[in-house]
């Protein structure tokens, strides 16, 4: 790809995706008014990335920074991830619509990796309340 900045021509070479951590799917993935017929026009969608942000900063108390770490992002692309999350979630509950979880750029923990721990679920389900993996004394 070629770029022309101050009239001088500039080979660019786009910026690789990074996909965003996430350790687990929601358990529904749709929420809403039990009484509404769920057309497009009354339905939000959130993908599974501003999920993930809801979950670590509101749910598990993580800050930004720490819901970076997770993610494996910058955390200012989990500050814009998570104010746009906000918004969905807001317009939902605010004006009745069917919150719709689906899509996103993510890849899902497998449990095992460095960094897993604290706010992931796999991890925490293989866990006793010991803090010991089940199966070791």
């Amino acid at each position: 790809m070629t770029y022309v900045i101050n009239s001088e021509e500039v080979n660019s070479v786009p910026r690789p995706m990074k996909w965003r951590k996430v350790c687990c799917l929601p358990e529904s993935n749709r929420f809403g008014p039990l009484d509404l017929n769920a057309g497009d026009q009354n339905q939000v969608k959130m993908t599974v990335d501003e999920y993930e942000t809801i979950r670590l900063i509101d749910l598990e108390g993580f800050t930004q920074e720490e819901c970076a770490k997770k993610m494996n992002v910058a955390r200012t692309t989990v500050q814009g991830i998570y104010i746009e999350a906000r918004k969905k979630l807001a317009e939902s509950l605010v004006n009745g619509k069917v919150l719709q979880i689906e899509g996103g750029e993510y890849r899902l923990c497998d449990g095992l990796g460095n960094g897993c721990g604290q706010g992931c679920y796999k991890r925490r389900r293989r866990m006793g309340c010991s803090g010991k993996e089940e199966g070791e004394d």
